[in-house]
């Protein structure tokens, strides 16, 4: 069985033409549909928001969400 292809095509077929010609000439970007802006904002929230978090938990409920954690990891399927 052939393997899919994990690009996004374009229902609309003037779409997808100016895509396979963009594609054949390289100069198509599958990022270029993305705002650089809202990328970086993204990506500094993301980075901000673990250390935040952590930061204001206390050790008890950080033990609380590691135990948790642990648990799910190492727990058997009960079918097994």
């Amino acid at each position: 069985m052939p393997k899919r292809s994990s690009k996004k095509r374009p229902a609309d077929t003037n779409k997808l033409a100016f895509q396979i010609v963009q594609e054949s000439i390289g100069e198509w970007d599958p990022e270029s549909g993305k705002n650089p802006a809202a990328v970086a904002l993204g990506r500094k929230g993301g980075l901000i928001g673990g250390k935040a978090r952590a930061a204001k938990l206390s050790s008890k409920r950080r033990k609380e969400i590691a135990l948790k954690a642990a648990e799910a990891r190492w727990k058997l399927k009960k079918d097994d």
